[in-house]
């Protein structure tokens, strides 16, 4: 039974969003906990964030360890973290090279300045990235600019220049916009801001063709997509493909401030100046790192997503017939329903504030929501929350 409601009074935290009068005090696996006793079933996890859920054993186990021994040399020291983590990266990617940030907006911001540091050195100062319409690549000025979110080219303009969109999934839309300025081109595997949209097969090879014809980078910006989400380490390997610059975030840390920039040889050409951080390779966050990794590269777990990707695809297309929706779409434990009307916040409201069991959802666009559960969420987790799904659309019905 639920404690009486406590008042909850947070005028001293600047406004960024409406939040709920509550405040999450725990978290267990695929469970919150808030400050009234009540529960809440987590299909959010951070915005793919928390790949291991809430409390993971091992990473409190890192954590708690590595803060006994040291926790911030400062940058200008190699740590043993930072090199096994750079290392475990390294070995599992077609890449051979590895920067530490704190959040994917910064590993973006990073891709970009390394694409045009190599377009000044490889390409007569080429600086333009071409990226995609409904894209989202952070929040700082470059990447809000390199983001394809309506209504962000005015909203702190002037934007950085240097960023033409095509349309997803339409080669022909790219090669339009390339121009001897073009020095690469730069897109999420799965849009998810843009509404949980994964790249074709077709699509991403022929786009890697072309750059490599055209020697133009491509960046694959997996902050969302990444360290196990799609149901393999990384998005990329889906389609057969290697790129030259990757950015990893959310995932990697399970819930710690943590992101990476990672490249191929013959792109990282950063010179001292160029390029740091007061907190990159921090042995703190990457001693978690490395436990998060090893976590996802145990026997079996990839695959397990897989398998749980494809039971919560099943029982969302199950929803969408029952509700006449418009199906589901997504790659592993990235999903979303499609709506057949705009009532995605109505629904992410209700199920936030339903008793005794609350649930948490997203809804990225009115027409839509997107699930991104933890990546051990269990079977039984994944039919609980679709028969809570089911109860909120009869509510709203």
């Amino acid at each position: 039974m639920n404690k009486p409601a406590q008042s909850v009074d947070a005028h001293s935290v600047m406004f960024i969003t409406p939040r709920p009068e509550v405040v999450m005090v725990e978290g267990q696996g695929s469970w919150l906990t808030d400050n009234n006793g009540k529960r809440y079933l987590d299909f959010l996890q951070g915005w793919a964030v928390n790949c291991l859920g809430h409390s993971n054993p091992g990473m409190i186990e890192a954590l708690n360890a590595q803060a006994k021994k040291l926790i911030n040399p400062s940058p200008a020291f190699y740590n043993e973290p930072m090199i096994r983590l750079s290392n475990l990266l390294t070995d599992n990617s077609c890449f051979n090279k590895v920067f530490f940030a704190n959040s994917g907006a910064e590993a973006n911001e990073g891709a970009i300045k390394l694409a045009r540091k190599w377009g000044q050195l490889n390409k007569s100062g080429a600086f333009e990235i071409i990226t995609f319409d409904h894209s989202f690549h952070g929040r700082t000025l470059a990447t809000m600019s390199a983001s394809g979110k309506p209504g962000w080219d005015t909203m702190f303009a002037p934007q950085v220049p240097g960023f033409p969109k095509a349309d997803l999934n339409d080669l022909e839309s790219v090669k339009k916009l390339v121009t001897d300025k073009t020095v690469a081109v730069m897109l999420e595997p799965v849009q998810g801001e843009g509404g949980v949209i994964p790249v074709t097969k077709e699509f991403m090879q022929g786009l890697r063709k072309f750059t490599k014809e055209n020697n133009i980078l491509l960046i694959v910006d997996e902050v969302q997509a990444g360290c196990g989400r799609t149901g393999k380490l990384f998005a990329y390997q889906h389609y057969g493909i290697e790129p030259d610059i990757m950015t990893l975030g959310k995932g990697i840390g399970g819930g710690v401030p943590l992101a990476a920039l990672m490249a191929s040889d013959a792109v990282a050409c950063f010179v001292p100046g160029d390029q740091g951080g007061t907190y990159n390779g921090n042995p703190l966050m990457t001693a978690v790192g490395i436990s998060v990794i090893e976590q996802l590269l145990a026997p079996g777990f990839l695959e397990s997503v897989r398998e749980k990707g494809e039971l919560l695809s099943k029982e969302l297309l199950s929803i969408s017939e029952e509700f006449n929706l418009n199906g589901e779409r997504g790659k592993g434990l990235l999903r979303a329903l499609i709506l057949n009307s705009d009532i995605g916040g109505k629904l992410v409201e209700l199920a936030r504030d339903r008793n005794p069991e609350g649930l948490l959802i997203n809804s990225p666009r009115p027409n839509l929501l997107r699930f991104m559960p933890a990546l051990n969420v269990s079977d039984d987790e994944i039919r609980h929350m679709c028969k809570t799904l089911r109860d909120l659309l009869k509510q709203v019905a």
